[in-house]
């Protein structure tokens, strides 16, 4: 399901609404919390889990400690 959604201000954020159709196929309610993951293709909304968010925080600080050794892995 592809859609176009556009970007508001909201006080000095930002915000996005999601249409009626991807809120009902993914079973979303005002209120809940989503993740925004940063994904070389963009961004990811995913359903918020608290294991999610440490693993991902984990990674991330585990990408920054070793990242010479990351670099010198990928060439």
């Amino acid at each position: 399901m592809v859609r176009q959604i556009t970007v508001r201000r909201v006080g000095g954020s930002l915000g996005a609404t999601l249409p009626k159709e991807m809120v009902d196929h993914f079973q979303v309610e005002a209120g809940d919390r989503l993740l925004a993951v940063t994904t070389p293709d963009g961004i990811l909304l995913t359903p918020y889990d608290a294991d999610t968010e440490d693993a991902l925080a984990g990674a991330a600080r585990a990408a920054k400690k070793y990242r010479h050794a990351l670099r010198q892995l990928a060439k």
